[in-house]
């Protein structure tokens, strides 16, 4: 069984509000999202656009409600600004995240990517040159370096739609950073989403992965944002993505990969998804249930 003193669970906010399409949960508050959080049975969770910047006012409202912070989102440049733009901001982040009692920081290269563009999610990618690579691996090292001195770790999201989206770019992104600087943050449905094997890629890099993100995918969706050269974002918004044990991912054998390899930190459901078709406190219990089921956590 795992650990109950080692993994806990979390929640992304993203199934209440969205980030990337405000109209998306545009209804939904702060404080309706943390307290169905709370009341679903959640330890922790990710940061969103709706949550208080101020750390002190954020960190009292989760603490009300037995909550802390785990994670959040940071999109990095490195391939096409100089270091010392994204570098500040991180630390920044760093001290924030540290703050309210976060361990990790999740990173995306963001540069040229198509995740927010109204563009065929399976077509247009950029691929990057050596040159590209060099920056972006001696920069993450760095990042990473930066994060370890503070306590921190820094996890690599990879993503549909960036730089870092197949299994060759997930490998050589492994092979050139430094494995004590940069983890890998790994999340069941972006490798689903891209016909990559979860189980796969969980089994070679288990001993790297820093951060989980447990979200499902639905194939038939999928299937029809391929057939309909549709956006990440229309795919979205048609359901692509749904809670664990919803969809068609196969989440058994990544929870025993996860806890015969001894995982400690989060496992976060992470599944965005229109509120007005998926009510997200109903999501987020479907989603508890079914871990509690699986795991015994």
């Amino acid at each position: 069984m795992f650990n109950n003193e080692k993994v806990k669970i979390g929640i992304a906010p993203i199934g209440w509000t969205n980030d990337d399409m405000p109209d998306l949960g545009k209804e939904n508050t702060f404080e309706q999202c943390v307290s169905e959080m709370a009341l679903a049975g959640y330890a922790g969770c990710e940061i969103g656009n709706k949550y208080p910047q101020e750390k002190e006012v954020l960190k009292k409202a989760l603490n009300l409600r037995n909550i802390t912070i785990c994670n959040q989102w940071f999109s990095t440049f490195l391939i096409s600004k100089p270091f010392e733009e994204t570098a500040k901001p991180f630390e920044e982040k760093l001290d924030f995240l540290k703050y309210l009692g976060a361990k990790v920081i999740g990173v995306s290269e963001q540069s040229y990517s198509i995740q927010g563009k109204d563009q065929p999610i399976f077509e247009g990618k950029h691929v990057m040159n050596d040159h590209e690579w060099e920056l972006l691996c001696s920069g993450l090292n760095k990042l990473g370096k930066i994060a370890k001195d503070k306590g921190m770790k820094l996890t690599f999201h990879h993503h549909m739609g960036t730089v870092v989206q197949n299994e060759d770019e997930i490998d050589r992104l492994m092979e050139h950073t430094n494995p004590d600087l940069v983890y890998l943050l790994f999340d069941s449905g972006h490798l689903s989403f891209n016909n990559i094997d979860p189980v796969k890629v969980l089994k070679k890099y288990i001993y790297r992965i820093g951060h989980v993100h447990l979200k499902d995918l639905r194939a038939d969706v999928v299937k029809e944002a391929k057939a309909k050269h549709l956006s990440f974002l229309d795919g979205v918004r048609s359901g692509t993505f749904t809670v664990p044990g919803d969809g068609n991912v196969d989440f058994k054998p990544i929870f025993n990969i996860l806890e015969n390899s001894g995982y400690e930190g989060w496992m976060v459901v992470e599944a965005e998804q229109d509120p007005a078709k998926a009510n997200p406190f109903e999501y987020a219990l479907k989603a508890r249930k079914y871990i509690k089921q699986n795991t015994g956590i």
